[in-house]
């Protein structure tokens, strides 16, 4: 990984030790970029930094004792977890120097930011989602067949186009923020 491929890539870590006391190196690496062929993104699995598979994403790679499984959303990483045939599951661990990597040792280093940091990301988004709701529910109530049933929406305040596009910048950030902790959920889906 070299700095000016944050944006484009990440890489994730699978140490794993065999019964005869082995350790073995996985790897995943994922290019955020779809490939120009399929024209979706691939994955690719690594053993001791020898390429062993690809596969288009969402992806599950079986490993040793278990699976790899991989998958993503418009702005980051949704899964990516080792999945043991017996035991419990658990995520890989994020390679120091990508931006998933930079921003757990945020959260490991200094708990008290990470956690502001997360949660304003969580107010922009649903304020981000409840305004863009609101703005799209009165043009809707305008129309005669459901001005009849609901009544008409009229709105106090009308955002400026400045703020709307603020308020969407923020939603893109906020995500991401959220898909850099490999946080993702319903509010992520609703900030699109």
């Amino acid at each position: 990984m070299r700095w000016w491929q944050l944006p484009f890539r990440t890489l994730f870590h699978l140490p794993l030790t065999r019964r005869d006391g082995r350790r073995l190196a996985y790897a995943v690496d994922l290019p955020y970029r779809a490939d120009s062929g399929s024209g979706r993104a691939k994955a690719h699995l690594y053993l001791e930094g020898r390429h062993l598979a690809a596969s288009k994403l969402p992806a599950a790679f079986p490993v040793e004792g278990g699976t790899i499984e991989v998958a993503v959303s418009a702005f980051g990483i949704k899964r990516c977890h080792y999945v043991p045939t017996a035991g419990r599951t658990h995520p890989l661990i994020p390679d120091p120097r990508t931006a998933e990597g930079r921003r757990a040792r945020l959260e490991h280093d200094h708990r008290a930011l990470s956690r502001s940091v997360g949660l304003l990301s969580m107010l922009v988004l649903l304020g981000g989602a409840g305004l863009n709701l609101l703005q799209l529910a009165e043009p809707i109530s305008r129309i005669p067949a459901v001005a009849e049933r609901t009544g008409h929406l009229d709105l106090p305040v009308h955002l400026p186009i400045w703020l709307n596009f603020a308020l969407a910048v923020g939603a893109i950030l906020a995500s991401t923020e959220r898909a850099l902790r490999l946080r993702y959920g319903f509010v992520d889906q609703a900030g699109k």
